[in-house]
């Protein structure tokens, strides 16, 4: 049962980053950038689970988890970047 929301949640990564590539707008890409980055959370939440109930062992726990981590970081980078830009955008024409 575990892994199968870790298979659910970490294929939803790649399948919202898909979607976001194909956004018509910069909050849709925004908004599916937003649900990938969510679900790689997930994904890293259910490896734990994984990993204390010894489904997987401490080392391949370490490899797939540095993995999730790096993306969740790319995620968010990608997501500070497309929301705080229109909030500039914004400040300047006004100020």
């Amino acid at each position: 049962m575990l892994s199968k929301q870790l298979l659910r949640s970490g294929t939803s990564i790649g399948a919202n980053i898909a979607e976001a590539n194909g956004a018509i707008s910069k909050s849709d890409f925004s908004a599916k950038m937003s649900i990938a980055y969510k679900e790689c959370l997930e994904t890293k939440y259910w490896l734990s689970l994984l990993k204390d109930t010894g489904y997987i062992e401490q080392k391949a726990f370490e490899s797939i988890y540095n993995d999730a981590d790096e993306l969740a970081k790319i995620l968010f980078s990608i997501l500070k970047t497309t929301r705080i830009n229109p909030i500039k955008m914004f400040l300047m024409w006004f100020w």
